[in-house]
């Protein structure tokens, strides 16, 4: 499914199931009377107020098949997950500009893949930046040795993103790592960082490339209701070697979003993890299809826009 307007999402769960048989017409049209007058009283409910200093909004960017997450805070700070190819850091750098972003309070590398970090130096050395968080693995890559070089040369160090790590916990806002859960993978996906974002009554969970190990240790180690979020950012851009069935019924979320590349060479997002979603009734964004998602809360609704 995938969409190219503004929709909004209260943060609320009903069902109405009427089943009637033809020949109670007259109770039929009663009830739809009754229907269209409860529903001629919709000035009277709570409805969603996004005002500047009350919104947190996340914009889920559209850096091809690579992972760009920016967040910003009802208090104007800001995170940045992943930073996409080198190919496309000046793009997304002005992206991040064009938002009137200035300086990023904390950046994330998930994992040191080129898709996730490779636009990562460019980014801190073009923005004031707070804190930088990384996984505790190495990379011989030279793109993760220019990512080490940019953080020295900026004068920060290097925090360790790991399960049970609190980035922030203010103003309404908390954010904490779930995993990477242990120490040793084989699959450098598993180490990816995963974040988890509370709004008040809102939630996000941002996979990275966590596969269904990674997936299995954070739901034996998260307490109850730890893990659940109204949106996911999915694993590895929509791989089925993510997004276990069970994994997505313990988050339960209504909106999920992929982020990957127009007609990208490993056939990503993979029609097992669309079925899975469309089967288990979550609204699906495509960064390949819609471009740039991003997703606003009051802390209890949600609205969503896409760039096309």
């Amino acid at each position: 499914m995938t969409h190219s307007s503004t929709s909004c999402y209260t943060i609320k769960n009903e069902k109405l199931v009427i089943d009637m048989k033809r020949n109670f017409v007259l109770l039929v049209t009663t009830l739809l009377l009754f229907t269209l007058c409860a529903c001629s009283v919709p000035a009277t409910m709570p409805q969603p107020s996004f005002t500047p200093d009350n919104t947190l909004q996340v914009s889920f960017i559209d850096v091809g098949q690579g992972d760009s997450e920016l967040i910003t805070l009802p208090d104007g700070k800001t995170i940045l997950i992943d930073a996409g190819e080198a190919k496309t850091a000046d793009a997304l750098i002005r992206s991040i500009q064009s938002l009137g972003v200035g300086r990023l309070d904390y950046i994330i590398g998930t994992h040191p893949h080129a898709d996730h970090i490779g636009g990562m130096a460019k980014v801190i050395d073009a923005f004031d930046v707070g804190a930088v968080y990384l996984p505790k693995v190495e990379h011989d890559s030279k793109t993760f040795e220019n990512l080490l070089l940019a953080v020295k040369e900026k004068g920060l160090k290097i925090n360790t993103a790991k399960a049970g790590v609190i980035l922030l916990n203010e103003a309404g806002v908390r954010a904490e790592f779930l995993a990477p859960c242990a120490d040793k993978y084989k699959d450098l996906n598993n180490y990816s960082a995963v974040l988890r974002l509370t709004y008040q009554d809102v939630s996000f969970l941002f996979m990275g490339d966590a596969e269904q190990e990674s997936e299995r240790q954070i739901i034996k180690q998260a307490l109850e209701g730890a893990l659940s979020a109204n949106v996911i950012k999915l694993g590895h851009h929509g791989s089925s070697s993510s997004s276990s069935k069970a994994f997505l019924e313990a988050v339960s979320p209504s909106i999920a979003v992929i982020s990957c590349g127009e007609g990208n060479s490993y056939g990503h997002p993979h029609a097992e993890t669309l079925q899975t979603l469309d089967r288990l009734g979550i609204t699906v964004y495509r960064t390949d299809e819609s471009g740039t998602v991003t997703v606003s809360t009051d802390g209890t609704a949600l609205q969503v826009q896409t760039q096309r």
